[in-house]
């Protein structure tokens, strides 16, 4: 794992929602719109969140959503141009935040050119290769990405994907970008990435690769692969349900998994994507809006906040067409024009990613569980070096007391007592060593 990345808060944006793109690809001869420069009113507001990093959703060429990719060597002329992109790149570069490419390697979409050559030539085209066909079916019959027929599974045993991916990792950190969310990475063999991602390292040795995984063997994911680290999936379904449902021991189980996952290499943890019901929807109950938050800023790994979450939007992915709109929504032209209502949960994240700047060692932290019940939960994170702290989450009516002395509250709220701090209801408390 590259240095920079163990400093790294990602702020996560989906880039044609976010500029309001049109929903479908420009017509042939349209004008690109040059709308990636939006991104440069909000450089100050990432960075006063606590955040240094910009990780993009898809910015290449494709015919609606963005994960049907048709060209991976241009930008969607739906967002600008590849001048427009490699000045965004440069304007974070020269504001110290880092940029994140997202790449759809899986698949492709249909209306991508080697595709098309396939439908035209058959088994006569160059790419017949590229794409794993039943020749033998009485209609065109091709492997598909979870069933979507518009996204056309790549081949991922021949050579010559291998070198094309390559080749387009290559051709972006060449243009300034600091590393690559690989979509889809948990339905590609972890051998493709050895041999794509390993080649490009030996030009590229700082760069910074995570693989998109759900379920699964996490930890033997990465060690074969060579990727650098994958989404916490399971941290992120346990610290959502364990607190709209009360049973923080569903999260106490999870801390278990992650100390492990943790021990073998740093996942990229998160509270909301993309793909996903807002965190503000999933728990239900704002007075726990905070707790959510404590756990991703004090548990190991490479946090990201999903552009929105910051601020309590609420949106809630449905399964049908333009089900993912409501969480990938337009953005203002500037924070200036954000409704005030999310205030506090903005400065909640600032309390919080300032609390982890100055125990950087956090990153690398090992958890374990100290009190477990239905509605309240301890746990001490622990450092390389002696370090530690703790951490209280209490859901219930009742105050929550910490035992033990030599502490001080440094965020959220708790008061001494005589056996140590006493956390109010429905608060949490990061407990520092005096």
């Amino acid at each position: 794992m590259t240095g920079w990345a163990d400093h790294v808060i990602w702020w996560h944006v989906y880039p044609l929602g976010f500029v309001d793109a049109e929903k479908s690809a420009l017509p042939p001869g349209a004008p690109p719109m040059h709308r990636l420069d939006r991104f440069d009113a909000w450089l100050d507001y990432l960075l006063a969140l606590g955040c240094n990093g910009l990780a993009l959703g898809p910015v290449f060429r494709s015919a609606t959503h963005g994960y049907d990719t048709v060209d991976h060597l241009t930008v969607d002329p739906r967002l600008g141009t590849e001048e427009d992109l490699r000045r965004l790149i440069d304007v974070c570069a020269a504001r110290g935040v880092r940029v994140l490419l997202d790449g759809v390697f899986n698949h492709v979409g249909r209306d991508h050119p080697f595709v098309q050559d396939v439908l035209a030539h058959g088994r006569a085209s160059q790419y017949a290769s590229w794409f794993r066909i039943d020749w033998d079916a009485p209609d065109f019959r091709y492997d598909t990405f979870e069933g979507h027929q518009h996204l056309v599974a790549l081949n991922h045993d021949e050579p010559a994907v291998a070198d094309y991916v390559t080749s387009v990792l290559r051709y972006w950190l060449t243009a300034g970008a600091d590393g690559w969310r690989l979509d889809a990475a948990y339905a590609v063999a972890p051998e493709f990435w050895r041999k794509t991602v390993g080649r490009v390292r030996a030009e590229f040795p700082d760069a910074w690769f995570v693989g998109e995984m759900i379920h699964g063997d996490y930890a033997g994911y990465v060690a074969t692969s060579g990727l650098d680290s994958v989404t916490q999936y399971e941290l992120w379904k346990a610290t959502w349900s364990a607190l709209a449902d009360r049973n923080l021991f569903e999260l106490a189980w999870a801390l278990e998994r992650h100390a492990a996952f943790a021990a073998a290499f740093v996942p990229q943890t998160f509270l909301g994507n993309h793909d996903v019901t807002r965190l503000a929807d999933q728990i239900g109950d704002d007075r726990h809006l905070g707790h959510a938050i404590a756990v991703l800023a004090t548990l190991p790994g490479v946090p990201s906040v999903y552009a929105g979450d910051e601020q309590a939007f609420r949106g809630r992915k449905e399964n049908r067409a333009g089900g993912d709109d409501a969480v990938r929504p337009p953005f203002p032209s500037s924070p200036a024009d954000l409704a005030p209502y999310g205030q506090g949960v903005y400065r909640l994240h600032q309390e919080l990613f300032g609390l982890r700047r100055r125990h950087s060692w956090l990153v690398r932290g090992l958890p374990v569980a100290e009190n477990i019940a239905n509605a309240s939960l301890i746990y001490r994170v622990n450092g390389p070096d002696g370090q530690h702290v703790r951490v209280a989450l209490n859901l219930a009516d009742e105050p929550l007391t910490v035992a033990g002395t030599g502490y001080r509250v440094g965020a959220g709220a708790a008061a001494r007592t005589g056996a140590g701090v006493s956390v109010p209801g429905h608060e949490f408390a990061v407990l520092l060593p005096e």
